[in-house]
């Protein structure tokens, strides 16, 4: 490989939440950190060099977007995933949750009722319930390869009176890729009963073994037009902290409402690192993604074959899409609490929590595989010892 994801970067100086803030989750810092949805890779070198050279001008003051910037998305839209969204629909976001709160609070009312399906990301029943909205759950069916599907029967009678739907394509933590038919299914109950869509499709550069992402928008011009789509490089490229994200609306005056908002709030631009990263990232990162994929592929592996043979008490599934392992550790027969703290006070390893995610996430729990596999290996290793010493 031309890029060295093996490397140990030591984050533990940068301030990176994802060590600095497991004794705020779990207690204490002293645990391999696994949890938070960020990579332990250095990003494209590319984007490391565009960084620096925008550093090295030494002037920090108010950016301006240029067309570039948006131009930039859409032409990688369009060559990953066969979608060319209109740049005159586009608008900066800090964040996928945060543009996906803005929507529920400028485009619907105290009380209406939102959809999301579970288990799912926990932000998108945050962002419901925080802003004072009526959560409805449509849980995922699960099979007993550990497959997921959604249940459309009960996805259909849910939506009945929605105002709008959360689909999270591809979906954290269970790791699907819907098809085409799944979402032209989805996309089409949501049209017979009125309810908007807003598609997180933040995971969507994060296909894994030949498995390719189908923009919700893209699927029909009907349901293009009741499609809200967040995407961002951020995880795609390890730049969750210079957030920046994009929002592509489904109508202008959708699009010039919500910049009026971010005016109002003094948030509407780019700082000066993430608009040359996230350029930089769309136009010229594509062969550092290409290596990444085959990695995390590997990674996957690796967790399987791990299980199979050293650790049968956990059954990892098999993402097709992002950096995510969704494990099934019921068979340690432990309650969700005390297998929290089995895994961070015997096993040194913190780790997504399942009933975080909602319904069908008791007994489950959430790796992030995005690290090297020195890390993941001593992290097994730690369960394994942990396991077989009870």
């Amino acid at each position: 490989m031309k890029f060295n994801f093996d490397e140990i970067v030591d984050r533990s100086q940068n301030y990176a939440a994802k060590f600095q803030e497991a004794e705020l989750h779990y207690g204490t810092n002293d645990v391999i950190p696994l949890w938070i949805a960020d990579m332990d890779f250095r990003t494209a070198p590319c984007i490391v060099d565009a960084i620096k050279a925008r550093a090295d001008q030494g002037i920090f003051g108010y950016t301006w977007r240029t067309p570039k910037y948006f131009e930039a998305v859409a032409g990688w839209q369009e060559k990953r995933n066969g979608w060319r969204p209109d740049v005159e629909k586009m608008a900066f976001a800090p964040g996928v949750v945060p543009s996906m709160r803005m929507v529920l609070t400028m485009f619907t009312q105290p009380g209406d009722k939102i959809l999301i399906q579970q288990p799912v990301y926990h932000p998108f029943s945050d962002v419901v319930l925080n802003t004072g909205r009526e959560l409805v759950v449509s849980p995922l069916k699960r099979d007993d390869a550990g497959y997921y599907t959604v249940d459309f029967a009960d996805f259909e009678e849910k939506a009945r009176g929605c105002r709008f739907f959360i689909l999270c394509n591809p979906h954290n933590p269970v790791g699907r890729v819907w098809t085409p038919e799944e979402l032209r299914t989805m996309g089409e109950i949501c049209l017979r009963h009125g309810v908007e869509i807003i598609s997180d499709e933040i995971h969507s550069d994060l296909m894994l073994d030949g498995h390719k992402h189908t923009c919700m928008a893209s699927v029909s011009p009907g349901i293009a037009a009741v499609t809200t789509t967040c995407i961002a490089p951020s995880k795609t490229f390890n730049l969750a902290g210079l957030q920046s994200s994009t929002i592509v609306f489904n109508s202008g005056e959708r699009k010039d409402a919500y910049v009026a908002e971010l005016k109002r709030m003094d948030i509407a631009r780019n700082n000066c690192f993430s608009l040359v990263a996230t350029m930089e990232a769309y136009t010229h990162g594509e062969e550092w993604l290409e290596e990444l994929l085959v990695y995390l592929s590997e990674n996957m592996r690796f967790i399987r074959s791990f299980c199979a043979e050293r650790l049968p008490e956990l059954k990892p599934n098999t993402p097709e899409a992002t950096y995510l392992c969704w494990i099934d550790a019921r068979a340690l027969g432990m309650d969700d609490e005390t297998l929290k703290t089995f895994c961070v006070e015997k096993a040194g390893v913190a780790l997504g929590y399942g009933p975080d995610f909602g319904v069908g996430g008791s007994g489950f729990l959430r790796l992030n595989a995005a690290c090297p596999r020195a890390t993941l290996e001593k992290a097994l290793t730690q369960l394994e010892r942990a396991v077989h010493s009870r």
